[in-house]
């Protein structure tokens, strides 16, 4: 038996696929990130609180993913869900994936709602490319310096943050990529109080400084290509640090060269030696 990542809805219970709550019913073992949060699910579709529920969040992750791969190597069925959303997109489940696919055991998946996509779907910005950022880093500095490393990215950027910490990273954001980058704030997705806002940065800083609510997902547009002006030597330490991180040298010179409009070639030579 497989292990199963379900996704949950991201606010209203209807939108479960049919399928959700057949597999609630036959697994095995459900590892849930919030178990109370699981059973007010299980209420909502109609159906009885599997018998073998066990935690699996942030905190217990590491401690708990040898005990779901054991379960399913044994031939159980294991459903993993999150509170909201598809599991190991910013949320638990990476480790047990990846320690399932490191010991050739099978592992699929029931599709569902994602906030990512939704909001990219409604936030009027180009979606033909496009990457997931999820949470900014909390400390200022850290913050500042991942946008700069994403100034240029020419594919439109989701991330996620909290409502307390929405002005500052708009504000942020505003500094790093321009107060007049196109961009969406979308709040409570699916919910009663589901709202877009959509405009430049720093126009949406000065509206989330007013104090907003609820689950955020930000939407960027990518930097258009006139303002993608990197000097050779920047775009050498940007290769520089790709391989540092384990990256080839070929494949970084090419992801800056495309990234950057500078020749692949003189990246490639100017971090040799």
């Amino acid at each position: 038996m497989p292990l199963i990542l379900a996704a949950t809805p991201i606010g209203d219970p209807r939108d479960a696929a049919p399928r959700l709550a057949e597999e609630l019913t036959a697994a095995d073992v459900v590892a849930a990130e919030d178990t109370r949060r699981l059973r007010r699910l299980c209420a909502a579709l109609g159906v009885s609180v599997p018998s073998r529920v066990v935690s699996y969040h942030e905190h217990n992750e590491a401690s708990r993913t040898a005990d779901l791969v054991d379960a399913v190597a044994k031939g159980e069925r294991v459903l993993l869900v999150t509170d909201a959303g598809m599991p190991s997109v910013s949320d638990p489940g990476y480790r047990v994936v990846q320690a399932c696919a490191a010991a050739d055991l099978p592992v699929t998946c029931v599709p569902g709602p994602s906030a990512v996509l939704m909001a990219l779907a409604v936030s009027g910005l180009p979606v033909d490319r496009f990457c997931f950022e999820g949470f900014l880093p909390r400390k200022e500095g850290e913050r500042a310096r991942a946008l700069r490393e994403l100034a240029g990215e020419r594919r439109t950027m989701v991330f996620f943050e909290a409502p307390h910490r929405l002005a500052a990273t708009l504000t942020a954001m505003a500094g790093a990529f321009g107060g007049e980058r196109p961009a969406a704030v979308c709040r409570e997705l699916t919910k009663t109080y589901e709202e877009v806002r959509r405009g430049g940065l720093a126009g949406l800083a000065d509206w989330a400084a007013e104090g907003a609510k609820g689950e955020i997902t930000v939407v960027v547009a990518g930097a258009p290509a006139a303002e993608v002006a990197v000097s050779l030597e920047d775009g050498a330490g940007q290769v520089a640090r790709l391989v540092e991180g384990g990256m080839r040298r070929k494949e970084a010179a090419a992801h800056v060269a495309e990234q950057t409009g500078l020749s692949k070639k003189a990246l490639y030579d100017s971090t040799l030696g």
